[in-house]
């Protein structure tokens, strides 16, 4: 079983993850987030607002609509150009994205010391990719390049097609071309179509961001590998609005903030790097994406993108209405551009999840345990009552209700120490703490730490304020 399929069975069967619909056969590419790992979630969208947000006097928070005016679409482009090429294997009846398979099959050869063969086929992508007929193009390269079925191992691929990637519905009760509308493809749109609302009345000046996290919908064909391409998900993006000519100085700023921001999450800085674009959008003149090793390989999780003013130009000309922005300093009016920080929320779960998995032999047992940051681990601490006797389980579930007016504490009596531990280690609870006999006495409670398993003992009173100091200077030891 690879690190992946550990993962899915992990997240059922701890609550971090549920299959959507799962009573009835489940539905494709969609997911639930148990009591766990709403959690996790949770903590790491409130480590996003507080670190985009809170700590910038020149960012402000938006919640835009998911439904929205239809012509923001064709204004933005994602009507007439909202497509991946795609291609089908007839032996194994699965589909695959054209762009994909091929960056795959360079790795291959770049990781078995063919450079100079791996150069060509690069160099033929990106001429590709720039071409006026990408899918042929792309499609000779695969024809080339003998690359065969991942799952089949097969040679008898259709043609290189595009498909758009929009969910279409209807608003109203008559259904017809004049109520179609869409789900958004993306959350950057409801902010820039609210750049001079939230400009004005949060009375910003350029340079300023607008942060939004929120929902997003892809009519993706091919869905696969767990939460990594749902057709429902999560982004946590921040447009930066600047002045013409600035864009780059604050570009390297949040490439330089972002990758920081993953690495203070507990990530290891030799599992993440930069990716740049081998085609850039229409809109942008400059994209890296910040990759992390996930067990099926390098693959994006935010993405770092100057867009320029394609999106205001485009709204203004769709509108009717100014986009513009008077420089009070300057004295001059220009439409800004914009330096965009786009994260997949569930895409840094399931790095998280990957990121944090360790099996470790304890005694002659496996032990499964979740080494999270403590900062985003679903449960802070756990405390046990030794035994359901002499009252330490009501002292137990006083000290857990007390620690829950600092931070997320659950309380277990269920079956032996050892197995509670377990439990705790594969929900990557960073402390438990055990009520005992000694503890009726002096008042002193053992804690245990998840990574090391050391054990000591401090009064119970002090337990809050000691699991502060430590989730505070926690370092991951391996």
């Amino acid at each position: 079983m690879d690190l992946l399929e550990k993962i899915v069975s992990l997240s059922k069967r701890r609550g971090f993850i549920y299959p959507s619909s799962d009573i009835y056969g489940g539905l494709g590419a969609t997911y639930d987030y148990g009591p766990l790992g709403v959690e996790l979630k949770r903590n790491v969208t409130e480590r996003w607002w507080r670190e985009m947000v809170y700590r910038h006097d020149n960012i402000e928070g938006l919640d835009a609509a998911i439904l929205m005016h239809p012509t923001v679409w064709k204004a933005s482009g994602h009507v007439d150009a909202f497509h991946d090429p795609m291609i089908d294997d007839k032996a194994s009846k699965r589909r695959y994205r054209a762009d994909e398979l091929i960056e795959r099959h360079i790795g291959k050869l770049e990781a078995s010391g063919k450079e100079k063969p791996a150069r060509e086929v690069r160099t033929r992508f990106v001429a590709a990719l720039h071409s006026d007929d990408m899918p042929k193009e792309l499609h000779r390269i695969i024809l080339d390049e003998d690359i065969r079925g991942p799952d089949s191992g097969a040679f008898d691929w259709t043609e290189v097609r595009q498909f758009n990637l929009m969910f279409e519905t209807h608003a109203g009760a008559v259904v017809d071309d004049e109520t179609k509308i869409y789900l958004r493809p993306e959350t950057a749109q409801g902010i820039f179509v609210n750049f001079r609302l939230a400009q004005e009345t949060a009375r910003q000046q350029v340079p300023f961001g607008i942060a939004q996290i929120g929902k997003a919908f892809r009519n993706e064909i091919v869905a696969r590998r767990f939460i990594f391409r749902m057709r429902e998900f999560e982004q946590m993006e921040m447009q930066y609005f600047v002045r013409p000519g600035t864009q780059m100085e604050h570009f390297e700023e949040w490439r330089a903030k972002r990758m920081q921001w993953h690495i203070d999450n507990g990530i290891r800085p030799e599992h993440l790097r930069w990716h740049g674009h081998e085609k850039l959008a229409h809109y942008a003149d400059a994209a890296f994406d910040v990759q992390y090793a996930f067990p099926m390989g390098w693959q994006e999780i935010e993405g770092i993108h100057s867009r320029t003013d394609f999106d205001l130009k485009r709204h203004q000309e769709f509108s009717g209405k100014k986009m513009e922005y008077f420089d009070p300093h300057r004295k001059e009016k220009y439409i800004p551009y914009v330096v965009e920080t786009s994260a997949g929320l569930d895409r840094t779960i399931l790095m998280l999840l990957c990121e944090a998995y360790e099996e470790e032999r304890v005694e002659d047992e496996k032990r499964i345990v979740m080494k999270f940051h403590p900062e985003v681990a679903p449960v802070k601490a756990a405390v046990f009552p030794l035994v359901k006797r002499d009252g330490m389980p009501e002292t137990a579930q006083a000290l857990a209700a007390d620690l829950r007016g600092h931070f997320n504490a659950f309380y277990d009596d269920s079956g032996s120490i050892g197995k509670r531990y377990r439990r705790m280690d594969e929900a990557g609870t960073p402390f438990c703490i055990t009520v005992d006999g000694e503890t009726m006495e002096t008042g002193a409670v053992t804690i245990r730490d998840r990574d090391s398993m050391i054990q000591e003992r401090i009064p119970k009173n002090n337990a809050a304020d000691y699991l502060k100091d430590r989730m505070r200077s926690w370092s991951r030891s391996a």
